[in-house]
C-alpha cells in the first residue's frame, strides 16, 4: 500500500477538528446567516469514527458490469468536468502519473484509472470523459451520465474552471440531481487572480450545499485540502445537502412516482430510479434508447421490457 504515490507530500490524513470524534458533518446552512457553518450532529446508531455503516456506498456488481473492478479498493472516486478545466491535470497530480487506460466495454471512449492512498484508505480514481452536460447528446456524455448514474461512486470530484463558473456549474448542478456525495475542485485559481476575478467559495459552498475547494492543480496547491475533502465525503464524515426542488406540481408528482414504482418492479435493485423516470417523462431518447435494449436490465439483473400490456400502461399524457 506504501507504493502508491502521497499527493499530499507527507502530510497525514486525520480527520480535521470539524469531524471529530468521527461525528457526520451536515452542509446545511440557515438562509438568515450570511457566514459559513457546519451543523454537527450526533452519530446514528452504530457509528464508529472509521466511517458510517453504510458506507462505502458504491455498488461492486453495478461497477464491474461497467468494466471496473474494486478488487483490493476501498472506495471509488468519479472524476468529472467539462473539457479543458485542467481535469487531466488534477488527475494525474493525485495519482502520481500511476494509472491504467483502456477503453470503456463496448466503447470507442477511453478511459483513465488511478489511485491513492490517504487516511488509511485505497481510492481508485476513474477518469471520466470531459463533459457539458449529462443529457447524453454523445456518446462520451453517456458514459459519464451512466457511471454516476449507475456505478454510484462514493464520492464524484467535479472540476470546474473558476474563471468560468456560469458554465461550468451547468455540470455540477446535473449530478447534484443525482448523487449528493460531491466534492467540487475549484481549480485554476490562479488563472482567476491573473483576470482580477474573486471567487467565494465558502459561500458557494453553501449555496451548493457541498464541499467546495479551490485548487491550483498545476501547482500542487490545494490538493491536501482536496483529499480531506474527498476522505470526509467517502467516509460519510460531510454529508452534503444540495438544494433541490421540494415542491412539485401534482400532476409531475404523480406521474414521477408512478413511473418510479413501475421502473423498480421492471428493474430491481436499479440505482436512481426516479432520476430515470424524470428523463423517460422528459423524452430523452438515450434512457427511452437504453429501456428498449434493456440496457438497464443488464446493470439491475435480469429485467423485461418496461412498460406492462396495453391496460396496464403508465399514461403520461393524462398524468
Amino acid at each position: 500500500m506504501n507504493n502508491l504515490p502521497d499527493p499530499t507530500n507527507g502530510q497525514t490524513g486525520a480527520p480535521p477538528a470539524s469531524a471529530a470524534n468521527g461525528q457526520p458533518i451536515f452542509l446545511e446552512m440557515p438562509d438568515d446567516d450570511p457566514g459559513f457553518t457546519l451543523t454537527i450532529q450526533p452519530p446514528p446508531a452504530g457509528h464508529s469514527a472509521a466511517g458510517c455503516t453504510t458506507c462505502p456506498s458504491h455498488n461492486a456488481a453495478h461497477l464491474q458490469r461497467l468494466g471496473v473492478n474494486m478488487d483490493g479498493w476501498d472506495y471509488v472516486v468519479a472524476l468529472a468536468g467539462n473539457p479543458n478545466v485542467g481535469k487531466s491535470t488534477v488527475f494525474n497530480a493525485l495519482t502520481g502519473l500511476r494509472q491504467h487506460t483502456g477503453n470503456w466495454p463496448g466503447k470507442t471512449v477511453g478511459r483513465a484509472e488511478g489511485g491513492f492512498e490517504y487516511g488509511g484508505s485505497r481510492y481508485k480514481l476513474v477518469d471520466l470523459p470531459g463533459t457539458y452536460s449529462l443529457l447524453a447528446t454523445s456518446l462520451d456524455e453517456e458514459v459519464a451520465r451512466d457511471f454516476i448514474l449507475f456505478g454510484q461512486p462514493d464520492v464524484t470530484l467535479v472540476v470546474v474552471d473558476s474563471t468560468r463558473l456560469e458554465r461550468n456549474l451547468n455540470l455540477v448542478l446535473q449530478v447534484l440531481e443525482i448523487t449528493d456525495r460531491v466534492v467540487v475542485c475549484l481549480n485554476l485559481m490562479d488563472e482567476a487572480r491573473r483576470h482580477g476575478l474573486v471567487v467565494d467559495e465558502r459561500r458557494l459552498a453553501r449555496d451548493l450545499g457541498v464541499p467546495v475547494v479551490p485548487t491550483e492543480a498545476r501547482q500542487r496547491k490545494g490538493l491536501s485540502d482536496l483529499l480531506q475533502a474527498i476522505d470526509d465525503v467517502a467516509t460519510g464524515r460531510i454529508v452534503g445537502k444540495p438544494h433541490r426542488i421540494k415542491s412539485e406540481p401534482p400532476a409531475l408528482k404523480r406521474a414521477v412516482s408512478q413511473l418510479t414504482a413501475q421502473i423498480e418492479r421492471t428493474f430491481p435493485g436499479l440505482p436512481n430510479a426516479r432520476w430515470v423516470a424524470l428523463r423517460l417523462l422528459d423524452g430523452d431518447p438515450r434512457i427511452v434508447e437504453a429501456v428498449q435494449r434493456g440496457e438497464l436490465g443488464e446493470l439491475s439483473g435480469p429485467g423485461r421490457a418496461l412498460m406492462p400490456p396495453a391496460e396496464g400502461r403508465l399514461d403520461l399524457a393524462a398524468a
